[in-house]
């Protein structure tokens, strides 16, 4: 009997290594889900590497809600990181890049601002520009 719980034992040890490297790999998050941003250094580290769309948005907003699923899409099924700023809770990094208008998507690629638009945009907009940068 003791072979078959030490063989379960490994199963659950090897399993808890396998998730302890999936999130170094990713940076703790799930890339199929959007990544909310804390604060500004987190705004750094996650538009830093790679292809990063970044949705700036207000609970508030009538259109943001609209834009929420599509970019909820774009993160599950692309290449590219998807990350929400909250324009309330983080008033200083909205004005740091200038957010007028919500919903504002920015595309990050390898840290450097590629794209932006104002408005609410379709699956197949997003894709395509994605696809440009991945």
């Amino acid at each position: 009997m003791s072979d078959t719980s030490d063989g379960d034992e490994l199963d659950a040890i090897r399993e808890q290594k396998k998730e302890q490297l999936k999130e170094q790999l990713t940076g703790g998050s799930s890339a199929e889900e959007p990544i909310h941003i804390e604060d500004e250094a987190h705004f750094r580290e996650v538009t830093g590497d790679g292809v990063v769309l970044v949705d700036f948005y207000a609970d508030w907003c009538g259109p943001c809600k609209m834009l929420e699923p599509t970019v909820e899409t774009i993160a599950a099924e692309t290449a590219a990181t998807v990350a929400k700023v909250d324009i309330d809770a983080l008033q200083g990094l909205a004005r740091q890049f200038n957010v007028q208008g919500v919903p504002t998507l920015h595309l990050y690629a390898d840290g450097d601002l590629v794209e932006e638009m104002v408005g609410v945009k379709d699956e197949g907009t997003l894709r395509t520009l994605v696809g440009q940068y991945a």
